[in-house]
């Protein structure tokens, strides 16, 4: 068993190898490339200089076919990580979560099926609201305005709740994507509230154990939702966050597709420096207020710490106007004066 491991691992270093190879050897070719057209706008090319871009570039081919025969050897099924069967981490190709979708509806999240029910509704309402954020008017004075980041003053007032409602609803769109991240790298529970178990993720991406987010981002059976987990906790958590490769990091996820809404679940904001940093990446915050627990003076506080340029919504989460146990009711607009109007400070 361990000699089918180290043989898989040797393979996929092969395959890095041959794949690096490939990249040098392509840029070589585009060099000779320029190289050919400048010398093509004053007389013909070289002859020598012609064939050396065709060599390069029937290298970089070879070379490239082998990394990719290579990498396909490292396969789930090509070696086993023990006696469970199931494949390792560092082997495994396939990044997938396949979501328990009646359970999280019995459970009282969004359903997928059932249109009508009073939950759904509520975050029709919402997401309506930062959709139109995202891809308006309010678009082009926002700066990342399909980013939103989830938080709350202090912890268990329903946050990641609320994103992860949030992400389902925005999955139903029939012209939108959406990517919800685990940023709670202190405590981590987005992928436990959906019935997951944790995996490598952001830090993982950070901390450069993986070199392409790719390799962190999880596809779902809910066909418009992708998911990137915290990953592991570190000390320097902060100045992960606060990085250039994060900033890198938001502006890719913020251009890269025009029809995407990123959702961060960030931790509790009062007391806490990750999410202050992070509210400097969005364009739209979401703050979770509990029915009956919150303080008036603690919501005001996490205003404080938020990012005055971004338009900040207030979610009041667990209501106890209604029968239902838990539930998303109502979104108060608070923010700086864009149209020339006041606008309402959240209800208490």
């Amino acid at each position: 068993m361990n000699n089918t491991i180290e043989k898989a691992l040797l393979r996929q270093k092969e395959a890095e190898r041959l794949k690096k190879e490939a990249e040098l050897l392509n840029d070589e070719a585009k060099e000779l490339e320029n190289l050919a057209a400048e010398s093509l706008s004053q007389d013909e090319p070289e002859p020598t200089l012609a064939r050396a871009i065709e060599a390069s570039a029937i290298k970089a081919s070879e070379v490239e076919a082998n990394a990719i025969e290579a990498n396909a050897i490292v396969s789930p099924a090509s070696a086993e990580a023990g006696s469970s069967g199931q494949s390792d981490d560092t082997l495994t190709t396939e990044r997938f979560f396949d979501i328990d979708i009646a359970s999280l509806e019995k459970r009282g999240f969004v359903s997928l099926h059932s249109t009508r029910s009073q939950i759904n509704e509520e975050y029709r309402e919402i997401k309506r609201k930062l959709l139109s954020n995202a891809f308006g008017a309010l678009s082009k004075t926002i700066t990342n305005a399909n980013i939103i980041m989830v938080t709350s003053a202090r912890p268990s007032e329903g946050k990641t709740f609320t994103a992860v409602n949030l992400a389902l609803s925005i999955a139903a769109e029939k012209d939108k994507r959406v990517l919800l991240v685990d940023a709670d790298v202190l405590k981590p529970n987005t992928l436990r509230t959906l019935g997951l178990t944790e995996r490598s993720g952001l830090m993982e991406y950070l901390l450069g154990d993986v070199k392409k987010i790719g390799q962190v981002m999880f596809r779902s059976n809910i066909d418009k939702l992708r998911i990137i987990p915290a990953g592991r906790s570190h000390h320097l958590s902060t100045e992960l966050l606060a990085s250039q490769a994060m900033h890198d990091l938001i502006t890719e996820f913020s251009t890269r597709y025009a029809d995407r809404v990123v959702i961060i679940d960030t931790p509790p904001i009062i007391g806490i420096n990750e999410s202050a940093v992070l509210a400097n990446f969005a364009g739209q915050a979401v703050v979770v207020v509990e029915e009956g627990r919150s303080r008036l003076s603690d919501i005001q506080k996490t205003v404080e710490r938020l990012n005055p340029n971004m338009a900040i919504g207030f979610v009041v989460n667990k209501s106890l106007n209604t029968s239902e146990q838990t539930g998303y009711y109502g979104y108060h607009y608070y923010g700086s004066d864009r149209e020339g109007e006041e606008q309402p400070a959240p209800k208490a």
